[in-house]
């Protein structure tokens, strides 16, 4: 004995009828679009555009040491200080190591050191690639905002195809398009200063995580 419950059949059933969802479950589906040659679902795109403007949940909830925040700080100003001191001494030549994009590279290589953008292949591949890009772009098109535009299309091209993707090589371009200090370093531009200026915050990254490992406070 027993009681039998029967389902009415549709056509277009391919799932067992289910209990009803209330109406706060179903405004939290995505909305389905209808197009003549079907249904096409389109995804719910506010919730993830408003969680980027949120904290990182993966992060951990309680607050950074005292030695996670000293040290990368420490780095970044032992690293301007050092090219403070490159500066007095090339200035007769019209160079300087103090560039925007080495504050950049300066912050992902201390705060965020196991990211794509800290490894030294797409640090150095795109500094100097994106840098060479510049030179030719002004070559080609002279100051103007059709060198800018094509110089900076160019770099996000060349990091992408060497997968060599690190987002401060992309102002090199332009900074050497609107650096007239920068001209006549010509293809040298593409060593320097911004290869050149990775190459010592490399080294000073090195010695702050040999210090953090071994000056526990």
């Amino acid at each position: 004995m027993g009681m039998q419950i029967r389902a009415s059949y549709h056509p277009n059933a391919c799932v067992p009828p289910a209990l009803p969802i209330p109406s706060t479950a179903l405004r939290s589906l995505s909305k389905i679009t209808r197009t003549r040659h079907g249904a096409v679902a389109s995804s719910n795109v506010s919730a993830p555009f408003w969680d980027s403007w949120k904290p990182d949940s993966t992060t951990p909830a309680s607050a950074p040491s005292f030695s996670d925040i000293f040290w990368p700080s420490a780095g970044a100003f032992a690293a301007m200080a050092i090219f403070g001191k490159m500066d007095q001494i090339l200035a007769p030549k019209g160079i300087s190591m103090t560039i925007a994009p080495l504050g950049a590279v300066a912050a992902i290589l201390f705060v965020t050191p196991s990211s794509p953008g800290a490894r030294k292949y797409n640090m150095f591949m795109a500094q100097i690639g994106c840098a060479a890009i510049g030179v030719i772009a002004l070559s080609l098109f002279g100051p103007s905002w059709l060198a800018r535009s094509a110089a900076l299309s160019a770099s996000i091209a060349f990091m992408i195809y060497t997968r060599s993707t690190h987002p401060p090589a992309a102002s090199l371009p332009i900074l050497f398009i609107d650096g007239a200090r920068f001209h006549h370093l010509n293809f040298w531009y593409a060593l320097f200063p911004g290869a050149a200026g990775c190459i010592i915050l490399c080294l000073i990254q090195e010695i702050v995580c040999y210090l953090k490992d071994n000056l526990k406070f």
